[in-house]
């Protein structure tokens, strides 16, 4: 990193949050390839826009075409990837936006390091920083297989996918835990949304204080 810079002050987190009237924070979902984590989160986003929520989902899509289209799948491409989510969406969230993260990550180190940057202390003081496991045991994950990858995985033609040539690290104490084999979307959505509300992200901020509080 270089050294000639500076870092300049701008309006506090509690500033923002007031003027926008909510908290900010991430929700970082991660799980195998076809267990729903994109499509829960895209319902997800679409409930919390309509409650009036500033939220923004990331996912494959909208990064690897972009931001992160120079980087690959090996096991030090995959790592910078989620680096990269991970400060992108500590930026959403200290702008006071709801950032829903969806992306395998399967690395726990990959994932503590996303979970740290939002909890270092600083003037400011932590972010919210949720993990949202999304979890289906293989075999079901395969029956899905929409786009057909994990039958390429076996037959030899994707080398370091995870779940069948790459590990996946699951979670060892997410904040939400969600069995995509076993509830709906909308049972999913129900459960993580209940959560929000519990941790008081839901409510408006007035004066840089949770209202209703």
């Amino acid at each position: 990193m270089s050294t000639n810079i500076t870092w300049h002050p701008s309006l506090s987190r509690q500033e923002r949050c007031s003027l926008r009237g909510q908290r900010g924070g991430t929700l970082w979902f991660t799980g195998l390839s076809a267990s729903g984590k994109s499509t829960i989160a895209t319902a997800l986003e679409q409930h919390l826009l309509q409650l009036g929520l500033a939220t923004y989902r990331l996912d494959g899509d909208n990064v690897r075409f972009g931001l992160n289209k120079d980087l690959g799948f090996s096991e030090k491409d995959r790592s910078e990837n989620i680096r990269r989510i991970a400060e992108v969406s500590k930026l959403f969230a200290d702008s006071a936006t709801i950032a829903l993260t969806s992306f395998i990550s399967p690395y726990r180190a990959d994932r503590d390091f996303a979970r740290s940057i939002h909890s270092a202390p600083g003037l400011d003081g932590t972010l919210p920083f949720i993990e949202v496991f999304i979890d289906i045991p293989v075999s079901e994950a395969e029956k899905r297989d929409p786009k057909g990858l994990y039958k390429k995985a076996r037959a030899g033609e994707i080398k370091d996918f995870t779940g069948i040539s790459a590990p996946y690290e699951a979670p060892e104490a997410a904040e939400i835990h969600i069995r995509s084999d076993l509830v709906s979307v909308e049972e999913a959505v129900v459960q993580i949304t209940e959560y929000l509300e519990e941790a008081g992200m839901l409510k408006p901020e007035v004066n840089g204080k949770v209202n209703g509080n």
